[in-house]
């Protein structure tokens, strides 16, 4: 698919949070000197747009160095502000790459139910497979029936093997049973599937860590990435699951979902600026092609409304 398919749909999914970024931007630097008060303003519109309130007053204090007192368009704080953006972004936009020395190689896939986890796995296991890769996908969420059949349609789909157990089973025996049966059918790439229930933290700790005990027997190595995947649309609540999961199971890198429906998309620069870590892969749409590797210029402009 052509890449420039791929910056209309961005642009295109990113659409609700741009308008709502060019239009305050617009409403305060119309024929105005960047000062003090405009400024507060615009660190205001950056908060509201889900940017956070630390980047934000970054972004704010860059754009000072630059153009204090001086008469600015809109269009040129909207520049400015993509290229510093850009700059947080770049060194995380790294996309997924699983490495063919390990048989498989492990995916542990986290994230509280609702953020578009089970679909993330099955849009990775089509590209993977589309690549020639041997997948195998582990429905790990055993608490929702629903999460097992969505896993099969996708495995039906793509050609994966999906295995599965009975709904509220042992998810680290899962897990564990997956790993073996990737190793002896040769498979390139194990997805595994987890739990996202919350509410009762403590469980799921201790449930997750188990799956990384028993993963750990068959390969000392695995999981080789610990990908949470957030949902734009919660917006500075993804904060706190970043947190929450970093703390449970180490996260090594995030899938950001649904931006297509979200007036939110700033929240992933925050995400980037706060914790660091890798963005594989962003979300804006239904189908395996909607998701695709982070290209942190591509999201700049796209989110300051930039052609």
């Amino acid at each position: 698919m052509a890449e420039g398919g791929w910056f209309s749909r961005l642009k295109a999914g990113l659409s609700r949070s741009s308008g709502r970024l060019t239009d305050s931007i617009g409403a305060i630097f119309t024929k105005r000197r960047l000062d003090d008060d405009a400024l507060e303003e615009l660190e205001e519109a950056l908060i509201a747009a889900d940017i956070g309130v630390a980047t934000s007053a970054k972004l704010t204090a860059d754009l000072a160095k630059k153009r204090f007192n001086k008469e600015v368009s809109p269009e040129e704080v909207r520049q400015d502000l993509a290229d510093s953006i850009a700059e947080i972004l770049e060194p995380l936009a790294q996309p997924l790459a699983p490495d063919a020395a390990n048989h498989p190689h492990v995916i542990l896939v986290m994230g509280v139910n609702g953020t578009g986890k089970t679909t993330t796995i099955g849009k990775l296991a089509k590209q993977f497979a589309d690549d020639g890769k041997k997948v195998v996908m582990a429905a790990g969420d055993t608490f929702r029936a629903a999460a097992i059949e969505q896993l099969q349609i996708w495995g039906d789909r793509t050609g994966a093997e999906v295995v599965s157990g009975k709904q509220g089973g042992d998810a680290a025996g899962l897990a564990y049973e997956a790993l073996q049966r990737a190793q002896a059918h040769h498979a390139d790439i194990l997805l595994i599937d987890t739990a996202g229930r919350l509410h009762n933290k403590d469980e799921l700790m201790a449930e997750l860590q188990k799956i990384l005990r028993v993963i750990a027997k068959l390969a000392p190595e695995a999981p080789h990435d610990r990908i949470l995947v957030l949902d734009a649309t919660t917006g500075q609540n993804a904060h706190a699951q970043a947190e929450t999961f970093g703390q449970m199971a180490d996260v090594s890198g995030l899938v950001v979902t649904k931006l297509d429906g979200s007036a939110r998309g700033g929240v992933v620069v925050g995400l980037a600026d706060r914790f660091g870590l890798p963005i594989h892969a962003i979300g804006v749409g239904e189908s395996a092609e909607d998701l695709r590797a982070f290209d942190a210029r591509d999201f700049a402009k796209s989110l300051m409304g930039l052609a």
